[in-house]
């Protein structure tokens, strides 16, 4: 906000005279207050505001050493947070009240009432903001009396802008201490029969369509403190549709001569219901006439006085997941891409866009992520079962979810004569191609020609002409990405895994076969990249000089730094030749505007110092022949254990054949992405270019601005010469609220979030169970890495994260093991899991807050559980 706005106004206002556009005079509370008083049937009690411009003239001057020392405090070092913190709070509260300000909170009390109990309220301007709630981050006083109390509670809510809590909160999410300003709400104290809290939307849910109403005896306090076990009522469609009587054996009550006591609740009384159906009827039409007038669910606190209710606070809910916008008043269901592609971080809006561009199948957007709508398909009797056979094959999570909607009377409306719709990517069983290496090596050579074509067309391009050959280009992308070719190798090659298991499996007992029988495939680009960087690492090695450089990599102009060690120009030639081969690949590389490593080959350090500590010269080369040997090891096991059985000449003929088919194109899964990201690669290149150019002529600030356009919008952008920056800074902002929210797997567009389960009884007691995507048990260090930058892994530990996409192959050759949230059986980590031979379990819920970094485990790769063992 301007600083002007910031340091003028007036210091009190009443609530009465603002509403939400004056957030930065009287804080979220207070703007959100003012609002709610407006709405033609909600009850608000009356009070003013003590303003920001009373905060910025009396209490910030005063501040500025000590915020200058909190704002060095790393957020991190709770110790230092909570000494400074608690200096900057006691300089606050001694800071005294102007006369002049005294005499206007008097004036405005007596306006109330005379002797007038009040709630005192904190309300900073970064609170109850759509992306950030900040709520219970600062304080609250209620049942405060009198003048002189009141100036100092709203000394102490001034204070509590700085509690640690508040501090922590800001600092994790970027913001600046000197950017939050603090008003303080006074309003005439209610006391209540019962008060309560109602979300517009289910917070456990977060079906839209559903309110949830808590309530207690008394004042709030009990409820919010922990102190009660509420009565739960949820309503849908205006009826209450469940209820949980709470046991209330305590009532916070206020005290005659101010603030609050707790008191023991009639025993006839604790376990009676505070409010009637039609009471907790009235309240969820209460709460949605607010969310309808501020337009996003709300966290509704209120009291019931005398049979009415009266509303003391409203506040976005921000943990909610957003929903696709419909046109229609229809029920859709979305499946998240995010989780078919291992990336389920945001996607800014030019990665958003340039995904929808290249993909075929419309797409839908949701909290910086995108959506396919399978409604059609569900609701088609011709493909619904298709659909949950392959989706529930690959992720039995989703799967589950989408059983659990299927199985609810008329949540979608059958469409029986409706044309079948398209398939999905890879929920059809295509022709098998005949067995013949040469149709792999083919393909590759064309995507590769491809990609080297589509380079050769954009250099030298700019402004429209650039757009105008990259939009162009992107057409020849997806006839690459779906050539129906391309898919009926590696989709038949998956189709043959899934038959050695079924049939190995029926025939011999050996479970998960096709895992062992998959190590060391020819062409398979990723785990090639895996193991080309081992061979980088023993380019390294031998140079003390250049290890120790390495060692000291603060930014990306290492390389020029090489050459001038002994052994550095033949470590830089490795590492380049690497990178022209593989540095068009990055974490969350189907965003096009994450990175890439080639112009972040800092990035990689980490891991090649890890290679270059933890495995032995030739390390690559002994891998790969290890796996060879033990793929072949189990193919004739396999083949002659079937020969002694009845008719097993035709079964082992057919078992070669499959592993023929599956050896010779699993391997080729991982091309087309390759190609794709390549080409992303080229197409970065160029528009960071014009990036660069629009910066130069004064269109934009900074390259980063073109992440928060969609392409169409930089067209008109480069066209124009003129941006909209407060789109831009709408958009940042957003982009910053949507990588604090988990994606679901599956999402309806009433807003629930369906996770699904996985219906299991066959795992130990207290094992976290998931799914098996590569076979073996072992045991070793749980090392819990959320970025792959900041990964210190050793021989035998197991990796343990959220999601991994090529980008983290690199890390697999150290590892022992794996566990991830999100995958699925052909994701690419479990395709490189197999490859390599870790045991990995994938779809594990919540492994990263579960599981502690350091914690010895044991993970079942063959039947798909996870166990604690120190």
């Amino acid at each position: 906000m301007p600083d002007t706005e910031r340091a003028r106004g007036p210091w009190v206002v009443g609530l009465d005279e603002v509403d939400e556009t004056r957030v930065a005079l009287v804080g979220g509370k207070g703007a959100h207050l003012g609002a709610l008083s407006r709405i033609a049937g909600v009850e608000v009690p009356p009070g003013f505001c003590v303003t920001t411009a009373a905060f910025r003239t009396i209490v910030a001057p005063s501040l500025d050493d000590l915020l200058d020392r909190l704002s060095r405090v790393a957020p991190d070092d709770r110790e230092a947070v909570r000494t400074l913190s608690a200096e900057v709070r006691r300089a606050v509260e001694e800071v005294p009240v102007p006369d002049d300000l005294a005499a206007a909170v008097t004036r405005s009390l007596a306006g109330l009432g005379a002797d007038t109990a009040c709630a005192v309220r904190s309300s900073a301007t970064a609170e109850d903001l759509p992306t950030a709630s900040f709520a219970g981050q600062q304080d609250t006083y209620l049942n405060v009396v009198g003048p002189e109390e009141v100036l100092r509670h709203i000394g102490r809510c001034w204070a509590s802008l700085f509690t640690e809590r508040a501090v922590a909160y800001r600092q994790r999410r970027g913001i600046d201490h000197r950017a939050v300003d603090m008003a303080v709400v006074v309003q005439r104290m209610v006391f209540p029969q019962a008060a309560g809290v109602l979300f517009t939307a289910d917070p456990v849910t977060s079906d839209r369509r559903t309110t949830s109403v808590e309530a207690t005896l008394g004042l709030g306090e009990a409820l919010v403190s922990g102190l009660v076990t509420p009565d739960v009522h949820t309503v849908r469609d205006g009826a209450v549709v469940t209820r949980a009587v709470g046991t209330k054996k305590v009532v916070v009550t206020a005290s005659p001569g101010g603030g609050t006591q707790e008191r023991a609740v009639d025993p006839a009384l604790q376990d009676r219901p505070v409010l009637t159906d039609a009471q907790v009827v009235a309240l969820a039409e209460l709460g949605r006439r607010i969310e309808a007038h501020v337009g996003s669910p709300q966290d509704v606190e209120w009291c019931l006085v005398d049979g009415r209710f009266a509303i003391v606070q409203s506040r976005p809910i921000t943990t909610l997941f957003p929903v696709p916008e419909t046109t229609d008043d229809e029920n859709h269901v979305y499946l998240s891409v995010g989780h078919q592609q291992m990336m389920t971080d945001p996607m800014t809006p030019l990665g958003l866009s340039f995904w929808q561009m290249t993909t075929p199948a419309p797409m839908a957007e949701a909290g910086g992520r995108l959506f396919v709508d399978v409604t059609q398909r569900l609701a088609s009797p011709a493909a619904r079962d298709g659909l949950v056979e392959a989706v529930g094959r690959s992720d039995p999570l989703t799967g589950d979810a989408l059983r659990t909607l299927l199985a609810r009377d008329g949540f979608l409306r059958p469409l029986p004569d409706a044309p079948t719709p398209a398939p999905l990517p890879g929920s059809g069983t295509p022709e098998p191609p005949e067995t013949d290496p040469a149709i792999v090596t083919g393909l590759i050579e064309q995507n590769r020609e491809s990609v080297a074509a589509a380079e050769r067309a954009i250099a030298g391009q700019s402004g429209e002409a650039l757009l105008d050959v990259v939009e162009t280009d992107l057409q020849e992308l997806r006839r690459i990405l779906f050539d129906p070719r391309s898919a009926q190798v590696f989709l038949s090659a998956m189709e043959a895994a899934w038959w050695l298991n079924d049939r190995l499996h029926e025939w011999l007992g050996e479970r998960n076969a096709a895992d062992v029988l998959t190590q060391s495939v020819p062409h398979n680009v990723t785990s090639e990249m895996g193991l080309a960087l081992l061979d980088v690492a023993d380019a390294i090695r031998p140079h003390p000089e250049v290890v120790a450089l390495l060692e000291h990599v603060e930014d990306d102009d290492f390389l020029d730094e090489l050459a001038v060690l002994p052994g550095g120009q033949e470590a830089r030639d490795a590492l380049e030749g690497w990178l022209d081969e593989y540095g068009a690949r990055c974490v969350g590389e189907i965003d096009i505007t994450r990175p890439r490593w080639s112009e972040r080959p800092s990035a990689l350090v980490p891991v090649i110092l890890g290679h270059v500590r933890n495995a032995e010269p030739g390390a690559a080369a002994r891998r790969f022949e290890q796996g060879l040997e033990e793929a072949g090891a189990k193919e004739q096991d396999v083949l002659e254990r079937l020969r002694a059985l009845p008719g097993g000449a035709e079964k082992a003929e057919e078992t070669q054949r499959m592993i023929d088919r599956v050896r010779t194109f699993i391997g080729y899964r991982e091309y087309p992405k390759f190609g794709m990201v390549r080409r992303y690669a080229v197409y970065r290149r160029a528009l960071v270019d014009e990036a660069e150019r629009l910066v130069r002529a004064g269109v934009l600030r900074a390259v980063e601005d073109v992440h928060f356009l969609r392409f169409s919008e930089l067209r008109d952008v480069v066209r124009t010469g003129h941006v909209d920056e407060g789109l831009l800074a709408r958009r940042r902002e957003a982009f910053r609220s949507y990588a604090a929210l988990t994606p679901p797997r599956v999402l309806t567009s009433d807003g629930e979030v369906l996770t699904g389960s996985y219906r299991r009884d066959d795992a130990p007691p207290g094992a976290l169970v998931g799914l098996p995507v590569s076979a073996g048990v072992v045991e070793g260090r749980a090392r819990v890495v959320l970025d792959m930058a900041q990964a210190d892994l050793g021989p035998g530990d197991i990796l343990v994260t959220a999601f991994t996409d090529p980008s983290w192959t690199p890390l697999f050759v150290t590892i022992a093991g794996l566990v991830t949230e999100v995958g699925g059986l052909m994701t690419h980590g479990a395709v490189i899991a197999r490859e390599y031979g870790l045991p990995a379990v994938v779809g594990v819920v919540d492994a990263t807050r579960i599981l502690v970094d350091g914690q010895r485990i044991r993970v079942h790769g063959t039947d798909g559980y996870v166990e604690v063992l120190a």
